[in-house]
């Protein structure tokens, strides 16, 4: 007698105990993710001469870049849309990527902002009642090449030993001496200007109304659902290569958003009339961008200041401090930051190649408030006379933790507190 089959988990079990089963109403879950490209394989080489070979997907081409690594466990369309991405090709360290597809919702910019994609192994199949297409397809249309069947344990281990590295990758047929070549020929990040690549080339009001603004909720609860603000502040948001996430959280804790323009120029800002200024993430080598820094360091005497990332680096530029570039980075969504002056940690995501310099920081009016428990490299800072704070992490996640979340209400009540009179 056969046993009715009523779900997936249903099918499951009575396959492992190898019943006869019947097919009643069961709705598929899981989609093929698309064609393998098994008749072709791809090459990654790194400038040490290392050569890993694997079978492609996504777009056929040849690029050159920084060879990153990614811990993170989900998030991966996130990541690829990333813009501080720009010019790096990342491996990720979780064995399997693409089960649950992509879609439009959680694109962080206007499509993938990394230059090549390197996993282990690409989910066959996608399973997610939110995708809308397969991994290998979103990145075949955006012609951004992928290779899977690596070792990506090994190239981690020597990016890890060796540091990041300049790096070839090829889904085009090229020869390894080849890849290696065009990986040490590449001029490398250091001294780059990217931003100029991925920030808006016209101010715009981010949408308010925009249905994605509203924070996810579990059914049936009010978990992440915050507390509305009554009083709603103008800000005016650089964007140096801006995640959406960002906009959004700072929408749902009572701004206005006013993106602009990495070269708008500080007259330009105060004549929008904002409440506070916010400073994005963003990709390339901070010392880079001494347009930022000058036009930072008079802004910040004049407003509320809040940075993100290469927003922590520009304010680390304008006080008159440096920064420098770190052996491999840190990118996840598990980095472990403590607060010096509450004792606090918190587990963040992360997605930088350069820190701030703690000596030069604290010597030119600025005081270290957070630091990496894993190296203690600086995570955070704030300026001693003026209302200007920073972090090297990303609060709004996208993917990972939100131990952070309540930096956006710190930076609310900074903005309210300077319009009432109080700082």
């Amino acid at each position: 007698m056969s046993t009715r089959v009523k779900s997936t988990r249903d099918l499951f079990w009575n396959l492992q105990a190898k019943r006869p089963i019947s097919f009643g109403r069961l709705l598929p879950i899981a989609l093929p993710a698309g064609p393998m490209k098994q008749s072709r394989t791809g090459v990654l080489a790194l400038e040490d001469g290392s050569v890993f070979r694997g079978q492609v997907f996504g777009g056929t081409s040849t690029v050159v870049g920084e060879a990153v690594f990614n811990t993170s466990m989900t998030g991966y369309q996130e990541i690829l849309t990333d813009p501080s991405y720009f010019r790096q090709i990342v491996t990720m360290t979780a064995p399997q990527i693409g089960n649950y597809g992509v879609n439009p919702a959680d694109e962080e910019s206007s499509g993938p902002k990394v230059f090549g994609f390197v996993v282990r192994e690409l989910s066959p199949i996608m399973s997610s009642w939110r995708g809308h297409s397969s991994l290998d397809t979103y990145l075949e249309q955006h012609g951004i090449p992928g290779i899977q069947g690596v070792d990506t344990r090994t190239i981690t281990k020597r990016l890890r030993v060796a540091g990041a590295m300049k790096a070839c990758l090829s889904t085009e047929g090229i020869d390894d001496d080849e890849a290696v070549e065009r990986a040490r020929s590449w001029g490398g990040l250091v001294g780059c200007d990217y931003v100029k690549e991925v920030t808006v080339k016209e101010p715009f009001t981010w949408d308010r109304s925009d249905p994605n603004n509203t924070p996810y909720l579990p059914v049936g609860t009010t978990f992440n659902l915050g507390d509305p603000k009554q009083q709603t502040f103008r800000v005016a948001a650089f964007d140096l290569g801006a995640k959406h996430s960002i906009f959004r959280r700072l929408v749902q804790h009572g701004f206005e958003v006013t993106v602009i323009p990495a070269t708008t120029s500080a007259d330009e800002v105060l004549a929008l009339d904002p409440d506070g200024l916010f400073l994005s993430n963003g990709p390339g080598d901070p010392a880079a961008l001494s347009y930022v820094h000058e036009t930072v360091k008079r802004l910040m005497t004049e407003l509320p200041t809040f940075g993100i990332c290469l927003g922590h680096q520009m304010i680390t530029h304008a006080l008159g401090a440096g920064t420098f570039k770190l052996k491999f980075g840190h990118r996840g969504g598990n980095q472990p930051v403590k607060n010096l002056e509450t004792g606090r940690v918190s587990i963040t995501s992360q997605n930088h190649g350069f820190a701030s310099d703690p000596a030069e920081v604290e010597a030119n009016g600025g005081k270290v408030t957070e630091i990496n428990l894993n190296d203690g490299t600086v995570e955070g800072l704030r300026h001693e006379e003026l209302p200007v704070f920073s972090v090297q992490y990303h609060p709004e996640a996208a993917p990972g933790p939100n131990d952070a979340d309540p930096l956006f209400t710190d930076f609310y009540d900074l903005v309210k507190a300077r319009a009432s009179g109080k700082v």
